[in-house]
């Protein structure tokens, strides 16, 4: 909806008789936070007791101190790290399968039982703490949809034959009258019968600016009315609001990932498998020619360490952590290994507009004193000013903003009103001020229209003669259309932007932007589906959206960015990174890190791949020598960790300046 539709709720009149009103402030858009503590969780626990036991044993160890004095730290580091993963391999095992879990700690206990103990804590604690972080984005998510369904009130009004009743949320039938008070969260979805108000629904449709509600118009669940009263009539069950299906779309689309993780895990189990199989072949066979015990059981051991995943492993992390720790020195969290891997491989990007690619709140754009008025663009803003001064509405805000921005001096106003949908009216210096909503029909020849610039204008009356008109907008972010030339360059196509405004403000952003695909006027679900139809059509979309009304679609993206400084809690917690400063510039180039990142992963397991099969060879058809073995294995696995620091240098975000323009979206030159 475009600016001018808002006009002009302001708050209600400040007369003497009239209660106070809460405003349609941010924190009445935010939904309430729960966060479980990381220490709330026992993988957490467990795993920070290995880390800590490792990290002291650490040095012991290296400075040839008796073993006493660092065994029991090893041990407990096993044992804190190791048993639950081991309680759970055994558990799979009764329903006939088996996990690389399992085989970790087998190997970490093949490795302590020739004497490497270092080794198999090491893998004790490697996974000991993926657990735990996969643990804690569980409980996060969970967090976050439970928050989510604390916007929507316990109970509402509802209005009957007899007179009002406080009724539960959960008991609202269709057709039930309701009664919303100003301030008040409306209890369901409906339309609106009688009565003139306003509702903050950003937390739904994404729009900027409280809306104007007229008999005849749809109001959300969990949307915060303004300043006037409502009768609404309830068109849906609560179980099915806009806001209740937003938590269903985020668990869908969350669950939908799930395929991509099986196939994980039947490679895992696939490997598993193998290894077991082998080291039993490898310890049985030279025992069924003859060999001594103790050669088969080095032997085995000997293959069980050097065809252990240690090195593969550390292929794929050091190189995505490495990008997250440069990601996060520039603004931008990247959630885990896997989103930042993800990030990388996207080919489409889907933006939202209000909050995303523009600043999500209006300014003042044009100041136009109308001819003949006697005043210049300094003395017209002061005098809106001073009569939008008592208003909380948030163009009386933008208005009062640029006036301070101009230290203008601002007169006191007299006898303040507020007609929702129309304007305030104040006395100013002895005149009556009027500024609110033009009629329709106005002369544009005078700038009076309802369109200049693509913003709202704002009427400015004094004594019932106009005097000029404000233009307000929701600008587009400085970096609005880098970043989308960015993306244009990584993904070959132009972004497609998915907003729930109006078609209109929508091409005006695009056009601002010089993106080409516009799709406006979307529900939550209707963005969802526009993502999925995307990917229909086998593309991997990245999603950049920063309220409730998206998180489905981040979700259901194969990759999502949430907007930090103005985003909502569920966005931030669905999206598998946050942009913490705001700035879109960063999206473009934590894509490019990311495809780098990937890069450095092909590379180490090309290196991880090669040392060991070069190791298991030597040790199947020849005489590998423990020493020698254990030394190729941490030698590749120190390699390939090393390699993957690379992107921790200045250079790897630097990469970005240079590379968006590049039509082959090749290597950057410092890699």
């Amino acid at each position: 909806m475009s600016l001018h539709a808002f006009l002009y709720g302001a708050r209600v009149s400040s007369t003497l008789d009239s209660p106070p009103v809460p405003a349609l402030d941010a924190s009445a858009r935010t939904i309430p936070r729960r966060r479980t503590c990381v220490l709330a969780l026992p993988e957490a626990r467990w795993a920070l007791l290995a880390t800590a036991a490792f990290l002291l044993a650490l040095p012991l160890h290296f400075a040839d101190a008796p073993g006493w004095t660092y065994g029991p730290l090893y041990a407990v580091a096993y044992l804190a790290g190791g048993w639950e993963p081991a309680l759970e391999g055994l558990r799979a095992l009764r329903g006939k399968t088996l996990d690389v879990d399992l085989l970790m700690i087998v190997a970490a206990l093949g490795a302590a039982a020739i004497g490497q103990v270092l080794d198999g804590a090491l893998l004790i604690v490697i996974f000991a703490t993926s657990g735990a972080l996969e643990a804690l984005a569980t409980a996060r998510t969970a967090d976050s949809v439970r928050g989510l369904l604390d916007l929507a009130p316990a109970t509402a009004t509802r209005v009957t034959a007899d007179g009002e009743e406080s009724v539960p949320v959960s008991r609202l039938a269709v057709g039930d009258e309701l009664l919303i008070r100003p301030g008040e969260r409306i209890g369901a979805d409906g339309r609106v019968l009688d009565g003139t108000s306003e509702a903050d629904q950003a937390t739904i449709t994404g729009e900027p600016l409280p809306v104007l509600k007229t008999p005849g118009d749809e109001v959300f669940a969990g949307t915060l009315n303004g300043t006037g009263a409502l009768r609404v009539r309830v068109e849906r069950d609560p179980a099915d609001s806009v806001i209740a299906r937003i938590v269903t779309l985020v668990e869908e689309a969350s669950r939908t990932k799930a395929p991509t993780q099986l196939f994980i895990e039947k490679v895992e189990q696939r490997y598993a498998v193998g290894v077991v199989a082998a080291t039993l072949a490898v310890f049985a066979v030279p025992l069924a020619f003859g060999a001594d015990l103790t050669g088969a059981l080095l032997r085995a051991m000997t293959f069980m360490i050097v065809a252990s995943p240690c090195a593969v492993v550390l292929a794929t992390m050091p190189p995505l952590l490495s990008a997250i720790a440069t990601a996060g020195r520039h603004g931008v969290l990247v959630k885990s290994a896997l989103a930042m891997e993800r990030l990388g491989e996207i080919d489409t990007a889907a933006l939202d507009k209000t909050g995303t690619l523009t600043e999500g709140a209006p300014e003042v754009t044009a100041v136009r004193p109308a001819t003949g008025s006697g005043l210049d663009e300094d003395a017209l803003l002061a005098l809106a000013a001073a009569a939008e001064h008592p208003s909380e509405h948030p163009l009386a805000r933008a208005i009062v903003a640029a006036a301070r921005t101009r230290d203008l001096r601002l007169a006191p106003a007299r006898d303040f009103t507020a007609k929702p949908g129309h304007g305030v009216t104040a006395t100013v210096d002895g005149r009556v001020v009027t500024v609110g909503r033009p009629d329709s029909g106005l002369d544009t020849d005078t700038g009076t229209g309802t369109d200049v610039e693509g913003g709202t204008v704002v009427r400015v009356e004094r004594d019932g003669a106009l005097v000029g008109t404000l233009v307000l907008a929701d600008r587009p972010r400085a970096d609005a259309a880098e970043t989308a030339a960015g993306l244009t360059a990584l993904t070959g196509t132009s972004p497609v932007l998915l907003t729930g405004d109006n078609p209109r403000a929508a091409a005006q952003v695009a056009t601002a932007t010089g993106i080409t695909d516009v799709r406006a006027s979307l529900l939550p679900e209707d963005k969802v589906t526009a993502v999925r139809e995307l990917q229909r059509e086998g593309r991997k979309v990245l999603f950049v959206g920063d309220g409730v009304n998206d998180a489905p679609a981040l979700a259901a993206a194969h990759s999502g960015v949430a907007m930090g400084r103005a985003g909502s809690d569920l966005a931030l917690e669905t999206a598998d990174a946050v942009v913490v400063r705001d700035e879109l510039a960063a999206i473009p180039a934590v894509v490019r890190l990311s495809r780098a990142a990937r890069r450095l992963v092909v590379q180490n397991l090309l290196v991880a791949g090669t040392f060991i099969t070069v190791l298991v060879l030597w040790d199947l058809l020849g005489h590998l020598p423990l020493p020698l073995g254990v030394a190729g294995h941490e030698g590749s696995t120190v390699l390939v960790g090393l390699n993957g620091l690379r992107l921790l240098r200045e250079s790897a975000w630097r990469l970005r300046e240079s590379a968006w323009h590049r039509p082959d979206g090749g290597r950057p030159r410092s890699l």
